[in-house]
């Protein structure tokens, strides 16, 4: 801790003496992180608009409107060029979005607590994407303009408010660099011919994003018509207009799966807008190809492409320098944070990342779960979706990354794109209802559908178990503990309140790791080393982490013997 501080008062020094410098240093700073403002080539603004209350928690602009479901889902519909809808989508979802960033704001303060830190990110980010705009087509940009007319003022301290939502719109991105606050994890598969009853294409993806759960509980799925390009809808928060899950009208679905990449040092399209792109102006696999071929973007990353036209699945896998297309032709495609195309098999960081990290033993749980499940149908590829267990069913505590169901999941999707059906999850995680959406209804009923309560797939009775209600005050623990070790924030737990820690996660390494690095805090190091035994006995989620705690242990045993 007294490093630390001897860190930031040299950096408070130095800035001091050097305050004329730095102010001029700022002056070119602000001058080169100004990013235009787009053409929109309308003269129209948000006075052109009138929200009108329908009911409670729904709103409509002539044939665009919003409404929360009875799951407490927000669905959107919404029509007209970029800018329009941008508007449109901003007036409409003005409270929530004001809430989601609120939420996405306080994780920030959560994540980096320290003040001197947060400036610093944030002129980071600032300067990382200072050229985005270049990459982005202006259509996304005159609709991210539009939506950002909305913004509250609250937040204008962090940026103007285009500024804000274009950074929020490389969140995924600058999140899945981040890799060691395990932000995103996700997997994914496709199955077809014997591996389904029908032999139908079925895809399933976890969207292993979690900025805390006060964001994840308001969620939104978009139904958007634009002026060119194909009808689409996607999954996942207020104010955003990338796609990390979605379909189109013509049976194209995209997902996206976080790969091993560096920490991004300069501006490219974020992942998530390319995404939205091949979804809106791509009908089958060739398209979305070729849509990606033509694209730079600044982090590595995999996008399962299903298309209803082709009948089958890829693996676009992509980094910021190379491309390649992973197609197995099997009926089974399993991705989840690593590649397998023939590019990358000698590529160091691919290699490092299947040795080092989780990625491959979900992937080898879903091979295994496929196997054990098929035929498969919505119901077992939701059973999949939700599995907690490791390899064979082990119980490996509840979290762990090694596990599909890793309890962090902004949102869960299963689609049939011959049939046009997409099925979300519901609050929360990938735990409650999955409920259904019939797009051919969708976009041929000019926005007058509902989501078909029919084929409704029932929530995971472990929501109701004593398991699950334990593992609120595991997070809680777990975070204050972390606070505390990293942050130096105030501590001391008694031993009852330690003793309700284990049994709220027992299997779980987790959850010895973190009381052994408290233990070390308090310089009870014999307890420390206690704690990192039993931990690393368990089902430790990576090498890399495995690794850690072995050298935790060597330096522990070497001070004890001193």
């Amino acid at each position: 801790m007294k490093k630390s501080k001897d860190i930031l008062y040299f950096l408070f020094s130095s800035i001091t003496t050097g305050s004329f410098i730095v102010f001029i240093l700022f002056l070119v700073f602000i001058a080169n992180i100004r990013i235009p403002i787009p053409k929109v080539g309308m003269n129209i603004s948000t006075a052109n608009y009138t929200r009108e209350k329908i009911g409670k928690e729904h709103y409509k602009i002539g044939n665009s409107w919003l409404r929360k479901n009875d799951y407490g889902v927000w669905e959107m519909y919404l029509e007209g060029t970029p800018f329009e809808r941008g508007l449109k989508y901003g007036i409409l979802a003005k409270e929530i979005i004001e809430s989601q960033e609120a939420s996405f704001v306080n994780q920030l303060n959560e994540l980096v607590p320290n003040n001197f830190f947060q400036h610093f990110l944030r002129f980071t980010i600032a300067w990382m994407n200072r050229d985005m705009d270049e990459y982005i087509p202006n259509e996304n940009l005159a609709e991210i303009y539009g939506i950002s007319k909305s913004f509250s003022d609250k937040y204008d301290y962090i940026g103007p408010k285009f500024y804000r939502i274009l950074y929020y719109h490389a969140a995924h991105d600058i999140g899945h660099a981040l890799a060691d606050l395990r932000i995103v994890g996700c997997t994914s598969f496709a199955t077809k011919g014997q591996f389904t009853k029908n032999g139908e294409l079925i895809i399933g993806r976890n969207f292993d994003f979690y900025m805390g759960d006060d964001f994840a509980k308001d969620k939104l799925i978009l139904f958007e018509k634009p002026d060119r390009g194909y009808p689409f809808s996607s999954y996942a928060w207020a104010g955003f207009t990338g796609v990390v899950s979605g379909m189109n009208a013509e049976g194209l679905t995209v997902t996206l799966n976080a790969a091993k990449s560096d920490v991004p040092f300069g501006a490219k399209e974020p992942i998530s807008l390319l995404a939205r792109e091949i979804l809106q102006y791509a009908k089958n696999i060739e398209e979305a190809i070729k849509i990606a071929k033509n694209k730079k973007t600044f982090v590595s990353e995999s996008l399962l492409i299903g298309s209803a036209i082709d009948n089958k699945a890829i693996v676009i896998e992509k980094t910021p320098t190379k491309i390649a297309v992973f197609d197995n032709q099997s009926n089974q495609m399993v991705c989840a944070n690593h590649y397998q195309a023939e590019l990358y098999k000698k590529d160091e960081a691919n290699i490092s990342n299947i040795e080092m990290s989780d990625s491959k033993f979900r992937f080898n749980r879903m091979n295994e779960l496929i196997e054990n499940e098929k035929p498969l149908d919505i119901y077992t590829v939701a059973k999949i979706l939700r599995d907690r267990g490791g390899i064979k069913n082990k119980n490996i505590g509840l979290g762990n990354p090694r596990s599909i169901n890793q309890l962090i999941a902004y949102h869960s999707i299963i689609f049939k794109p011959k049939a046009r059906l997409m099925w979300i999850s519901t609050y929360p995680y990938q735990l409650g209802e999955y409920i259904c959406y019939n797009l051919n209804e969708v976009f041929n009923s000019n926005g007058n559908f509902n989501y078909n309560n029919e084929l409704t797939i029932p929530k995971d009775i472990f929501l109701n178990t004593k398991e699950y209600q334990s593992l609120a005050l595991f997070r809680k623990q777990k975070e204050s503990i972390v606070k505390s070790v990293v942050f130096g924030k105030q501590l001391n737990l008694t031993q009852k309140e330690i003793e309700n820690f284990i049994k709220s996660n027992p299997e779980s390494y987790e959850t010895y790791f973190n009381l052994a690095r408290y233990y070390d805090s308090k310089n009870n190091k014999p307890k420390a080393l206690e704690m990192y035994k039993i931990a690393i006995d368990k089902n430790v989620a990576s090498k890399a982490e495995r690794i850690a705690i072995e050298n935790e242990i060597k330096k522990l045993q070497v001070f004890l013997t001193k």
